[in-house]
């Protein structure tokens, strides 16, 4: 018999693993702004200690490479040496031996393509022309919330200058507290230590905490009268900053509540009606004068708008759902995920007791609907889709929640046709087996369709959430118009996007608006920021926030998440680095450049 050795970990592997976890930190932690030829010389350098040396590629080419980025770096080059630097890079990934010399020259030619400005300005010794937020958190805000600002003032009790400060930038505090998918977080800088700051929940905690507070003070009247054609998050924001800038705002919105997707997309359980109403009183309380039940095209035309106003927003959404393209997608039983969110925010819920959902779909809507099924009484729920779960478009803490609920999430299955009865309604979902393939330019592996591997999943009621369109054929998704007096943003223009990028689209609308108007009206709080006062920051856990237990939330609509506690919040608030008087923020002069 042969003698087993039980490795173990001696002090100088350990040591070796902490170093290389607190490497994988600083990486995911980068600025946006990161100096692209130090970061593309560090990899190479790092890859090259990983090769096996092997075939010449590897051995003598990525060295040769490495002393072409070092020359660079030096200013001892000229412009010439970009060009042998992409060229040599293609040669090495197209002879090397292995994956592990092409990915380490495929790298260092994909950053002279995306950077090519840079090494050439590098090259030619001319400082870099960029425009950049210094601080992370706040350049990844779509809507450039100053950040930091608002979590030192929640730190020290000041709910109320909180949520000012943050409302110079986005109107919806509490929306964005509740369902934002707080892309600050992904480069905060505090992730080099342990982990990101929960900005969002800081943002709701000041919410909730916070007595309310009247708007700021608004600009002089302008005596120009502003359209906004969609009561949506991107249409509201515009109006909102149009209104404080001094100018007559009215928005048109075709239905008897405001609030677009965010009434009519996302679930009370994650947005409570309540609160959005709250939002919303907000915002119309700085003098919106608001025409519900009128529709673009029905009751009044963009000519009409154009006559009797000074600008235009269109800001109309995309309220419309894609179709499948599969065989019986017209039975009774099919239905789009659209369809059913916006009965359910017009109040209208549907009995699913005891019948077998399923939806197809990986993006946040998918998971929508895939817990809103569980919690209408369907006796089974399955999310069908198509890719690996890994590559599923909704948050994590989406998918988890709806695994928990009891729903089932079935991958790599692609929907080929929805079968149906003698009478016309749906008995099941077919579906092909796939797998993984080459990855595409997205990031993820392109879906490979597996002949013969087939699978009937039995199903009462198939509901489609792969993706929404503009239902309106004035804008189709991707066309901006721009002309004269009228200007189109939010999802009409991006396609389905995040209610912060509708914000910062409405937030961008009402600055350009005011300034074709011939106006350069800046929105200010007169709120003091507490100083960054100087500390050590030792490694401290994140404070997350919790949700209702999954048996009992799984039935019915009430919120389902818990925000953080005041000793919370404030331990958590103090885990921000500061980085608008530290760090590039130190250098930028602290807010913006």
């Amino acid at each position: 018999m042969r003698n087993f050795i039980i490795p173990s970990h001696d002090e100088a592997e350990l040591i070796a693993e902490g170093i290389y976890k607190d490497l994988e930190r600083r990486i995911k932690a980068s600025p946006p702004d990161v100096d692209s030829v130090s970061m593309a010389s560090v990899f190479l350098k790092n890859c090259i200690a990983q090769t096996c040396g092997k075939c010449v590629p590897c051995r003598v080419g990525l060295g040769k490479l490495d002393a072409l980025i070092e020359q660079l770096l030096e200013g001892s080059a000229d412009g010439s040496i970009v060009e042998l630097i992409r060229s040599t890079a293609d040669m090495i990934k197209s002879t090397a031996d292995c994956a592990i010399g092409f990915g380490a020259a495929d790298m260092v030619y994909r950053g002279v393509l995306a950077y090519h400005d840079d090494y050439m300005a590098l090259a030619m010794r001319k400082p870099r022309k960029r425009e950049r937020i210094a601080v992370p958190c706040i350049a990844r805000c779509p809507a450039h919330v100053m950040i930091p600002g608002y979590l030192a003032l929640a730190r020290e009790g000041r709910y109320e200058d909180a949520l000012r400060l943050i409302r110079r930038d986005n109107p919806f505090p509490a929306v964005c507290g509740l369902i934002c998918e707080h892309p600050c977080e992904k480069r905060c800088r505090r992730n080099m230590i342990d982990d990101a700051v929960n900005i969002r929940g800081i943002k709701r905690f000041a919410y909730e905490y916070a007595e309310p507070t009247p708007p700021p003070e608004k600009a002089a009247p302008t005596g120009k009268k502003i359209a906004v054609v969609g009561g949506g998050p991107s249409g509201l924001t515009a109006a909102y900053y149009l209104a404080l800038m001094g100018h007559s705002v009215t928005v048109f919105e075709r239905r008897m509540k405001l609030g677009g997707m965010m009434r009519y997309g996302i679930p009370n359980y994650r947005l409570p009606r309540v609160l959005l109403d709250q939002e919303i009183g907000h915002i119309l309380s700085v003098g919106i004068d608001v025409r519900y039940s009128s529709s673009l095209g029905d009751d009044f035309t963009l000519g009409d708008l154009t006559k009797n106003f000074s600008s235009v927003y269109l800001s109309i959404g995309a309220h419309g759902s894609k179709r499948l393209g599969i065989e019986g997608e017209g039975l009774e039983g099919v239905y789009s995920a659209v369809e059913l969110l916006k009965g359910i925010g017009d109040d209208y819920y549907p009995d699913y007791k005891d019948k077998q959902v399923v939806i197809i779909g990986g993006g946040n809507v998918a998971m929508d609907v895939t817990r809103t099924a569980r919690r209408l009484g369907a006796a089974k729920v399955t999310c069908v889709y198509r890719r690996r779960r890994q590559d599923m478009t909704a948050l994590p803490d989406e998918i988890e929640g709806a695994l928990a609920e009891g729903c089932e999430i079935l991958t790599l299955y692609a929907p080929i046709a929805i079968d149906g009865d003698d009478e016309g309604r749906v008995v099941g979902l077919r579906a092909r087996r796939q797998m993984a393939g080459e990855i595409c330019s997205d990031g993820r592996p392109k879906p490979v369709g597996i002949e013969g591997r087939e699978t009937s999943i039995p199903a009462d009621i198939v509901i489609s959430a792969i993706g929404q369109d503009v239902e309106d054929d004035l804008l189709r998704p991707g066309e901006i118009r721009h002309e004269g007096v009228t200007v189109s943003g939010g999802d009409c223009v991006s396609g389905p996007a995040t209610v912060i990028l509708a914000i910062a689209a409405g937030k961008q609308a009402a600055e350009l608006i005011d300034r074709e108007m011939g106006f350069s009206h800046r929105i200010a709080v007169d709120v003091d920021i507490p100083y960054a006062a100087f500390s050590d920051n030792s490694a401290c856990g994140r404070s997350d926030m919790t949700e209702r237990e999954a048996y009992c939330r799984k039935n019915d609509f009430d919120e389902i998440e818990y925000g953080l506690e005041p000793i919370e919040a404030i331990q958590e608030a103090g885990r921000c680095l500061r980085c608008d008087h530290y760090g590039f923020g130190a250098i930028g002069g602290g807010d913006r450049i």
